[in-house]
């Protein structure tokens, strides 16, 4: 279901891009270090690329007249496109990911364990007694794969073995440290 909203999604933003695309944003950025006792300055304005220079960008001009040409040569001024489109179309496709995935997340911590209860119930998830007193971890892997078989989710599955291997882990645990008190 996520693939098929995000191809939409792209899509969408596909299209836009291509009716929207000469929407460009252009400017000229002059940046000019400290001279004299003026502090430097960064300098932005849409011009034409033939008109990025020092000259037609830095207003008002901080030196003298007789300055401006020293202080315009220590400039470096670069001309700067760019598609504002683009740009939104990205940071709306990313958060829009980024919200799937939350809701996914949700999803996972609040609904999904909600339903489990109602469809399985508590009684398929905790061992019977028997299969606790069992030392031999595969001796009832014939009746787990058939009650592995019956459940539809591979979630559950992993989570029945899990539940199997901690309660093997604990009888493990009880015996050792049984013999261990008894033999000290």
């Amino acid at each position: 279901r996520a693939p098929c909203v995000l191809v939409i999604l792209l899509t969408i933003s596909l299209t836009s891009l291509s009716l929207l695309s000469k929407n460009n944003n252009v400017r000229c950025k002059c940046i000019c270090p400290p001279y004299k006792d003026h502090p430097g300055n960064i300098y932005n304005k849409n011009v034409s690329q033939k008109d990025c220079d020092c000259l037609h960008v830095v207003e008002p001009m901080p030196v003298p007249g007789p300055d401006v040409e020293a202080y315009c040569l220590r400039c470096e001024c670069k001309y700067e496109e760019r598609s504002s489109v683009t740009i939104k179309v990205t940071i709306i496709i990313y958060l829009s990911i980024l919200g799937l995935l939350l809701l996914y997340m949700v999803y996972l911590t609040l609904v999904e364990p909600i339903l489990k209860r109602r469809l399985f119930g508590h009684s398929q998830l905790i061992q019977s007694d028997e299969d606790i007193g069992d030392h031999q971890p595969f001796a009832n892997a014939h009746d787990v794969l058939a009650r592995s078989r019956s459940r539809a989710n591979v979630l559950n599955k992993v989570e029945y073995a899990q539940q199997r291997w901690k309660l093997q882990v604990q009888e493990q645990r009880k015996s050792v440290f049984d013999r261990h008190v008894v033999l000290s």
